[in-house]
């Protein structure tokens, strides 16, 4: 399927789908995106400090979508400045080409010129193996389709980014959600980009109690499920 590079509306780039009109991250801007639903709603609302002194410092993240690493690179860089301890599992059945990943302007565009090396590292260390990135930051890249996750009651995050429910219905379903739900500890959240009503029902299904939050740039609401 044919993939290209594409510039969204904050100045960073994506890659675009044609032959579905899907992008992996917002047209209406990648970066803000990013920073909207999977940090600001994600990462900073767990580390919230009502419950800091209950989780600590040390976080376990499940991302449904490694794709371009966008979510990894972010996510790394807050946690050096929040001082977090991140245990990252970014799980991709297609994983992003060499050639896609060099094109992309993140580096410039989130003015990380001096953790170029770092988002390099972050596509270039093995699949289904244990990496220190750096002291806030562990990585493990899991070659693998969404259904077959088996994790239960390991991570505190799940950023769900996967390709919508327009044109991959099958990854937005009681069944999936339900391995989702498995694979947070209590209290644990999810947090995704979508606002459908079947995919909140979805959710509420399975036993999540889930929140409308206002949605990034180009979206009027996104979702948060908490187990």
């Amino acid at each position: 399927m044919k993939r290209e590079i594409i510039i969204t509306a904050d100045g960073s780039s994506t890659i675009h789908i044609p032959e579905w009109n899907e992008q992996y991250h917002s047209k209406h801007g990648a970066i803000q995106e990013a920073y909207h639903v999977f940090i600001k709603s994600g990462l900073h609302h767990f580390c919230h400090p009502k419950q800091s002194d209950e989780y600590g410092n040390n976080i376990s993240i499940l991302e449904i979508g490694f794709g371009t690493g966008l979510n990894a690179f972010i996510t790394l860089l807050e946690a050096e400045k929040l001082k977090l301890n991140i245990n990252y599992n970014g799980v991709e059945a297609y994983p992003v080409s060499t050639a896609e990943i060099q094109a992309l302007n993140y580096i410039e565009t989130l003015n990380a010129e001096n953790k170029s090396e770092v988002f390099k590292t972050l596509h270039k260390v093995t699949w289904e193996e244990k990496h220190q990135i750096n002291d806030a930051f562990n990585l493990i890249k899991r070659k693998q389709f969404f259904s077959k996750i088996n994790d239960y009651e390991a991570h505190d995050i799940i950023y769900f980014d996967a390709f919508g429910a327009r044109v991959q219905p099958d990854l937005w379903t009681e069944q999936i959600f339900t391995i989702m739900y498995k694979a947070l500890k209590p209290k644990g959240i999810l947090v995704t980009y979508s606002a459908k009503g079947s995919v909140r029902r979805a959710m509420q299904a399975v036993g999540f109690k889930v929140e409308r939050l206002p949605g990034p740039p180009g979206k009027r609401e996104m979702l948060r499920a908490t187990k």
